[in-house]
């Protein structure tokens, strides 16, 4: 866009704007308008876009409920149906919800579903217009069936359409969990030209909006969530970057100086009232746990069980974590480095917050009492050792925390945990160790990590990488610009060997699972991609029991180069046996 062409459309904006203050000031419109003129007053620069199309999901799926959701192209009610049946011809039941202003969604929670079962729904709303949609109930515990899922996170809303989960709605999944930062609300893009961080309802609508609106004749997102059911939680993004909602509200310039936590704040309310609008959620929240940092807050926790097969933990590890560590690493000054591991083991310091903590450890406890095979925790944040640099946003700058989690799991001899991380836009696969004492033994878990995504971030993880390295001054410039050159492949091959040879300073595990406890099998690609943006399925085999972990993926491209016929392809596949 030229910039003539940026002001033009900016000035018109503006221009509406002052028109929707007189509209206000006058009261003379109808509801309708009058909405219309307040969702104008959400912040000049908003690039205006066609209409909006009639968009379905369901998510919060366990045996016998669920959420549907629905985006209308106009404000009035839609109605929802939903059945067993595909045609629609038989045991069908409806329900209507009010749509107030565009784009502002509706859920509806609905019960009585029958456990292990396939539903499709449909919405209509006043235009006539019309979608479909499909989820599976969860399996009572007791037999088992199998499970597919996938996972992913990360994608920024002017890098669509996302080419790199077009085959995600054929995979015939249970279920799809979008593992944080599902938008970014404080990059600029075109939902909001010039607005570099949204500040209010109407701004955060228009971010979420934006990732579900059609661009160059895809709709991948949208196409993904009418497939199967969601689940969802925020990473920081969704509010603004590296957060900590457990902090007080002075650590963060943001978030002003009123109340205790930035949990508390107006602009952590705003952004997670939108995220929770626009997925197919229920609104649940923190009753009196005796702590003010979580009693009466929202509550984005959530575990589920499918059948004997697995159960699965999503963990929120933004809104009540402490304020993360202050300060860089230097590995050329062990003091800076040596300090940050102290730091990092203070044993004051959380992640999760004590409520949550409380009861991820009793839903683990109880999923492997109950003999279930699998336990997958989503966790936004990666729990494995990745090493200090950078490390003050993950689990590894609460690693006090980190090491109870870890010890607990080994104490009660809990097997075949699966953590599943998103946020560093690239795929790692690794056993996990613990210490207690900064530099000390590394204490070996019979648990594992894969991070996987992102959708679509620019730079992706192998940009990172290098570009840090060359901060560090273990990489040339010149070397960089010849690591531009080189094909995925060969990217990825010299950036294991900078990541293993960072970790075997402080005594980490190298990247992988040969030669650990995990009693896995490569089948394809290796154990890291560094260069792609995706998704990764996780396949239990009824009979077996063995899981299949699928890594989807695409080149990753920049804003400027989209690619949207780019077709995802298999960068890594393994096995992992139960134990």
């Amino acid at each position: 866009m030229t910039l003539k062409r940026r002001e033009t459309l900016v000035s018109a904006i503006c221009v509406q704007r002052i028109r929707a203050m007189i509209l206000l000031r006058r009261r003379r419109c109808s509801m309708g308008a009058l909405l219309a003129a307040v969702a104008l007053l959400g912040g000049c620069g908003r690039q205006e876009e066609g209409p909006l199309e009639l968009q379905v999901a369901a998510g919060d799926v366990d045996a016998t409920t669920a959420v549907l959701w629905a985006r209308a192209s106009t404000s009035g009610e839609v109605r929802f149906e939903y059945s067993t049946d595909a045609t629609f011809a038989a045991d069908v039941v409806s329900a209507t919800k009010r749509v107030a202003f565009t784009p502002q969604p509706v859920k509806l929670e609905i019960n009585d579903l029958l456990p292990g079962a396939e539903y499709h729904y449909r919405a209509m709303d006043e235009r006539d217009a019309m979608a479909t949609g499909r989820f599976r109930t969860a399996h009572e515990p007791g037999d088992f069936h199998g499970l597919r899922f996938g996972v992913s996170g990360d994608w920024r809303g002017d890098l669509g359409p996302y080419p790199s989960v077009r085959n995600a709605p054929q995979r015939d999944l249970d279920f799809f969990v979008a593992l944080g930062d599902t938008i970014y609300a404080d990059y600029e893009s075109p939902a909001l030209i010039g607005v570099p961080q949204a500040q209010n309802l109407a701004q955060f609508r228009a971010k979420h909006n934006e990732v579900y609106t059609e661009k160059l004749g895809l709709n991948t997102l949208a196409d993904l969530r009418a497939a199967t059911a969601i689940y969802a939680v925020i990473d920081d993004h969704e509010v603004t970057n590296d957060f900590s909602g457990g902090a007080a509200p002075w650590t963060h310039p943001l978030f002003g100086f009123e109340g205790k936590f930035i949990n508390e704040t107006e602009l952590f309310l705003d952004g997670v009232r939108v995220f929770q609008e626009f997925h197919p959620l229920r609104n649940e929240s923190y009753g009196d746990t005796g702590d003010s940092r979580t009693s009466g807050k929202v509550k984005m926790y959530r575990t589920r069980t499918f059948g004997q097969d697995a159960a699965m933990i999503l963990l929120d590890t933004r809104t009540f974590r402490d304020q993360s560590l202050e300060g860089t690493v230097d590995l050329e000054d062990p003091l800076s480095t040596s300090y940050f591991l102290l730091r990092s083991l203070e044993k004051d310091r959380t992640l999760l917050g004590a409520a949550q903590l409380a009861d991820f450890k009793a839903d683990l406890l109880d999923a492997h009492e109950r003999g279930l095979t699998w336990k997958f925790i989503l966790i936004p944040e990666p729990i494995q050792n990745l090493g200090p640099i950078l490390s003050f946003d993950r689990y590894e700058g609460y690693a006090q925390e980190r090491a109870d989690v870890l010890e607990f799991i080994s104490v009660h001899d809990i097997r075949n945990v699966v953590f599943i991380a998103a946020d560093i836009h690239g795929t790692i696969v690794n056993n996990l160790t613990y210490t207690r004492e900064v530099l000390g033994a590394q204490i070996p878990v019979d648990a594992w990590e894969i991070t996987t995504g992102a959708v679509a971030f620019d730079p992706c993880l192998g940009s990172v990488v290098v570009d840090e390295a060359v901060k560090m001054g273990l990489i040339q410039q010149e070397v960089r610009v010849y690591y531009d050159a080189l094909p995925r492949d060969l990217k990825d091959a010299a950036l294991i060997d900078v990541l293993n040879g960072l970790l075997a300073l402080f005594g980490y595990d190298s990247v992988g699972l040969e030669g650990s406890s995990i009693p896995a099998t490569l089948v394809s690609g290796r154990y890291y991609s560094f260069n792609t943006f995706g998704w990764t399925e996780f396949n239990i085999d009824p009979g077996t029991q063995q899981l299949r972990v699928t890594t989807y993926g695409i080149d990753a491209y920049r804003r400027d180069i989209l690619n949207p016929g780019a077709q995802p392809e298999v960068v890594s596949e393994f096995t992992v046996d139960p134990t």
